[in-house]
């Protein structure tokens, strides 16, 4: 197993352990700086931008999804992409912990997604929960999702939440926390 699968299966590194230097940071320089390549490109030159995040996903850039610069992923080998994920610009993602986005998911600009977090006792130590966005929901402008949050399918979420728990299929949450406040039928 690597670093990002012992993360993902719960285990706890410290952030100065070696194998976690190699790993993880060997990732967030790739990733630094093919974000770099693609937020210093020209926004009309399409075709170029995709073919830096074909490059930044290792290949794995589904139809028709495409986000949009600038932004920044620090572990894109953790990020899974369904079709027709549309991001918009100002996406910041910390996935060293794994974030799936589903068919049909949309974001809207300036919307974080947080999957590492530090033990309280010693903040060098970390651990990571997954992110999963499932299909067709709607994450409004500036939300912030943290470690383990699943939303559900359809679901959207207001303009500027904070979501710290699951959100159900189908429903509509806003604010902080994030809240449901109605189910879509």
């Amino acid at each position: 197993m690597n670093v990002f699968e012992n993360l993902r299966d719960g285990k706890s590194y410290h952030i100065l352990d070696e194998d976690y230097k190699r790993e993880v940071h060997g990732e967030i320089n790739r990733c630094r700086h093919i974000c770099h390549l693609i937020n210093s490109t020209d926004p009309d030159e399409v075709e170029k931008i995709i073919e830096l995040e074909r490059e930044l996903f290792n290949g794995n850039l589904p139809e028709q999804t495409f986000l949009t610069p600038p932004f920044q992923i620090d572990c894109a080998c953790r990020v899974f992409l369904g079709k027709n994920v549309f991001a918009n610009h100002g996406l910041t993602v910390m996935s060293v912990g794994t974030v799936t986005l589903e068919d049909g998911v949309m974001l809207g600009p300036e919307v974080g997604m947080f999957t590492v977090n530090h033990e309280p006792k010693n903040i060098r130590v970390i651990f990571t929960k997954e992110i999963r966005i499932k299909k067709n929901a709607w994450i409004g402008a500036r939300v912030n999702i943290l470690p383990g949050v699943t939303i559900g399918e359809n679901a959207i979420i207001g303009t500027g939440s904070i979501v710290t728990k699951d959100i159900p299929d189908n429903a509509v949450a806003v604010g902080n926390p994030a809240r449901v406040i109605k189910i879509i039928d």
